[in-house]
């Protein structure tokens, strides 16, 4: 292409490739070490799926002793979100998945390979932009929107393959006159890469997870460079990767068809490609029953943001996924529940390549049996930070009461064998702790006959009067339960519980429904952690004042 046309795309000085090549060296990593990176575009919520993403990325990175990026793909300036940088950041905070190179909170950058904003590396796309013009691989295109749905609606008519290739590459067969004479005029253009495939030919590309994959050959000449100036991702993501010396690319296989494309574009730049790996998307099961790919439209649970905000521990949606990821999770973690994720020995190539279902009850174990393995202490700090920033009423609560509810979250928590697992998150610390508190703890007759309706209302009040007259704060457990079984004796239940269950209809009730009685009157429930604790922790004054007849 002649150098007045180039002159005129491109006016200002730019780096050149070799320089380029200078400023961003190979790395010098250990032999295996991967170069990995995640890059979001800002233009909304974050999906969970995009996490998924990160967290391959960081485990390949940080096991293998190599370096993990984020990258902003913040090209698409009319779809992008204000904050939502900000959002990206604080979501992979939130989840602890730490980049060593890229943004990270108030939009400052860390390593040597920035920009990390691709807004920001106009000159270095530039730069290969010109490269490819300057040896014929590519080449202005000037169709306008109206002419390109045009193009698309003749070709659907005509019941052809879309896009810009062959005999449809209108300006391909512009010669060097018509691309200065319509320059000079001022007319809007794009670059378009000049692809040399042929789409009845197959290519072979290999998968670290999926193995080797036949396509066929890209003949389309994409867009490479927008009217803008900046660069389509297709692009965007040879010349970053190659650049910023990547060595594993993770993305989702709705990328699997573009493939071939990017292939071509590093054959085109006289590069080496990274590794690909193709993960399969996170799906759902929809209401009439058919599997489909997890909606940021119609799915609460594809915002990233969302397990956060409802109160799950931070780790708990990083195991759940990597428990979609590799499926010997689960048996690592039963074998190492004190170890922490990041020893467990990941692996790609146990990455399953059809779509996962997202699961909250999976999610909800997991996340029951990471805060089962907390201390009190730290239940405590978590549940604070998150209602100082989503409860502020209870978080006021929680530091003017701090060691009652240190004792009250450290009920069947140390020095037993069976952890509780009533806390599926922060947001439910509030609910299995409000009737620890007199001010927050009301509960009517109607309410307590309802809950104990297989008893008469005099042997509730008989159970009631008896248990107060026995009842010693300072019992230890077992002469705490030897009472409860004396009260179940005093006023005609039975303690042999293989008589009751043989003749049930011999006795009033068993020891059994005198501690429910008890229980209800306490806590307002028929079911909670253990009643011997709870009543240490509320104290002989708040029992008594329960325990009063109806």
């Amino acid at each position: 292409m002649k150098q007045e046309i180039i002159d005129l795309v491109f006016p200002n000085p730019l780096p050149t490739p070799e320089e380029l090549e200078t400023k961003y060296p190979v790395r010098n990593l250990l032999q295996g070490a991967q170069v990995t990176r995640i890059a979001p575009s800002p233009t909304g919520m974050m999906h969970v799926g995009t996490v998924y993403g990160a967290l391959i990325d960081e485990r390949l990175a940080h096991q293998s002793g190599g370096v993990f990026m984020l990258r902003l793909e913040d090209t698409d300036q009319k779809r992008e979100v204000k904050e939502a940088v900000d959002l990206i950041l604080r979501v992979f905070n939130d989840c602890q998945i730490l980049n060593d190179e890229g943004p990270v909170f108030g939009r400052e950058e860390q390593g040597n390979y920035g920009p990390y904003f691709q807004s920001a590396r106009k000159e270095i796309y530039h730069a290969f932009v010109k490269k490819l013009l300057q040896e014929d691989k590519a080449y202005l295109c000037f169709c306008n929107e109206e002419e390109n749905a045009r193009l698309h609606d003749m070709q659907a008519k005509a019941n052809v393959r879309g896009g810009y290739y062959g005999a449809f590459a209108k300006c391909r067969k512009l010669t060097e006159d018509e691309i200065l004479e319509n320059l000079k005029a001022g007319k809007s253009f794009v670059v378009r890469f000049k692809s040399m495939g042929h789409y009845s030919q197959k290519i072979v590309l290999s998968d670290v997870v999926r193995g080797k994959r036949e396509f066929p050959q890209n003949d389309l000449d994409v867009v490479i460079m927008k009217g803008d100036g900046l660069p389509t991702y297709h692009f965007a993501h040879a010349v970053d990767d190659h650049l910023m010396r990547t060595t594993t690319v993770v993305r989702g296989d709705e990328w699997l068809s573009t493939w071939p494309l990017h292939a071509q574009l590093f054959e085109a730049l006289g590069w080496d490609m990274p590794k690909y790996i193709h993960t399969a998307t996170i799906q759902k099961i929809d209401e009439k029953g058919n599997r489909r790919k997890l909606s940021k439209r119609l799915d609460p649970e594809a915002n990233a943001m969302s397990f956060s905000e409802n109160g799950y521990p931070r780790t708990a949606l990083i195991e759940y996924l990597l428990n979609l990821a590799n499926s010997n999770f689960e048996d690592w973690r039963r074998a190492n529940p004190n170890a922490p994720y990041q020893d467990f020995p990941f692996s790609a190539k146990k990455l399953g390549t059809s779509g996962a279902l997202f699961d909250f009850v999976k999610l909800d174990s997991i996340s029951r049996d990471i805060i089962g393995r907390m201390s009190a202490e730290e239940v405590y700090n978590e549940t604070l930070a998150w209602c100082e920033k989503y409860d502020a009423d209870f978080a006021v609560v929680m530091k003017e009461n701090a060691d009652y509810m240190k004792q009250i979250l450290d009920i069947e928590r140390s020095g037993v064998k069976k952890v509780r697992k009533d806390i599926t998150k922060w947001s439910d610390v509030k609910k299995e702790s409000l009737f620890f508190f007199d001010n927050q703890f009301t509960q009517s007759k109607e309410s307590i006959l309802e809950q104990l309706k297989s008893l008469s209302i005099n042997d509730i009040n008989d159970i009631v009067d008896v248990f107060n007259k026995l009842y010693d704060i300072n019992d230890e457990k077992d002469a705490w339960f030897e009472k409860v079984k004396q009260v179940a004796q005093k006023v005609g239940f039975t303690c042999d519980m293989k008589a009751y269950k043989a003749n049930p209809e011999a006795f009033k009730g068993n020891v059994s429904d005198v501690a429910t009685v008890l229980r209800v009157f306490i806590t307002g429930r028929t079911q909670s952690p253990d009643l011997y604790a709870i009543m240490k922790v509320m104290g002989k004054e708040r029992i008594s004042k329960r325990l009063t007849r109806i």
